[in-house]
């Protein structure tokens, strides 16, 4: 930097002229006015243009983006073709024995530890060499609604749905459709597998019903859908054609016999008490337990609904007397037609509960 030099100043607007040095460390810098600024040497720099109005400026931050487009370049197209997109997909590896069809719905508890509040994960397990097809419906009377379907690779397990108990009753009554094939290989045909099954909800509160198993690390509740090319027994079963196996096409069929009590002939005796109707309650509140007693009681009434003057007596117990009330309740505002009455005192105690159809 010597005298007659353009410059700038670095931390503020402004520049000049150098008319002289003050001292080593000290520039005399004119400005276009005329007055001289005494500026340290290290807060000016030599520059070619003498124009030092603001308008001309450039800030650092929009003269660093400018070097980098000036910098950018556009990428050329690679012939490598190891820089291009993978598009490979290994071959499915198959296991011995896999070429037998076995396929589970499974219901995993979120937190088993927590079995009476958690949430259930539902799976679909492909145990075989095969790509499976998987469909899910769901029964609303006398209609189907799809519920999930995918594809599932060989040897896998697929996530389908987090449900929670108030799902339960959605899934009381399912079908399972399945259609198994291999990709870019010859196979063995499998016939196409349409399977319907209930879904037990009292299960999901007993924790014993959560076993080990081979597919999951934590317990899992597995219904079979097809087990080594055998297609499981549907849930869901035809009373009419299995008369028709037991008696004969021809033999009429019997009339139902209702179960009897000695001193109560005649009437259908059910016992409402749950160590009657679950193996256990444990994990089970006493809301769960009372709706289950109460289902029990509308399939029994379904069941005999058309029998005129049949005897139905409903053994509740004395107890505090909520399961007679909420049997009360049944029989008021959805069986009105029905007539009730305690049973029996010498029969059945203080505890029973005789519904006659009428």
């Amino acid at each position: 930097m010597k005298k007659g030099d353009k410059v700038r100043f670095l931390n503020e607007v402004g520049g000049g002229v150098v008319s002289g040095f003050r001292d080593k460390n000290t520039v005399l810098v004119e400005d276009s006015d005329g007055f001289e600024i005494p500026m340290s040497v290290t807060d000016v720099v030599v520059v070619a243009d003498e124009n030092y109005s603001t308008s001309n400026m450039v800030s650092p931050m929009k003269q660093e983006t400018d070097d980098k487009r000036q910098k950018a370049v556009v990428p050329k197209a690679s012939d490598d073709p190891s820089e291009g997109e993978i598009a490979f997909r290994a071959p499915v590896e198959e296991r011995k024995g896999g070429n037998v069809l076995s396929c589970y719905l499974a219901f995993v508890p979120v937190d088993v530890k927590e079995i009476s509040n958690t949430r259930f994960e539902c799976y679909f397990v492909n145990d075989s060499n095969y790509y499976v097809r998987f469909t899910c419906l769901v029964a609303e009377g006398n209609s189907w609604t799809l519920r999930s379907t995918m594809e599932v690779e060989p040897n896998t397990k697929e996530f389908i749905e987090e449900i929670g108990r108030e799902d339960l009753n959605d899934l009381s009554r399912i079908a399972v459709q399945l259609l198994a094939y291999k990709r870019e290989k010859p196979f063995q045909l499998k016939p196409s597998i349409d399977v319907q099954m209930r879904i037990d909800a009292v299960k999901f509160y007993k924790l014993h019903t959560f076993r080990e198993n081979d597919f999951f690390e934590q317990p899992a509740l597995l219904y079979t859908i097809v087990e080594n090319d055998d297609v499981a027994r549907p849930l869901v079963v035809d009373a009419d054609a299995i008369k028709k196996q037991m008696y004969g096409k021809d033999e009429p069929q019997k009339k139902h016999q209702p179960q009897k009590r000695v001193g109560d002939e005649g009437a259908v005796v059910v016992d409402l008490h749950a160590n009657e109707l679950l193996e256990t309650t444990a994990g089970m509140s006493n809301a769960d337990i009372l709706n289950y007693q109460l289902d029990v009681f509308r399939k029994t009434i379904e069941e005999n609904k058309k029998r005129k003057g049949q005897r139905l007596i409903f053994i509740h117990g004395k107890g505090e007397g909520v399961l007679r009330q909420a049997i009360i309740h049944e029989l008021h505002y959805r069986y009105k037609t029905f007539l009730y009455q305690d049973a029996l005192f010498r029969e059945y105690g203080y505890g029973a509960t005789q519904v006659t159809i009428r």
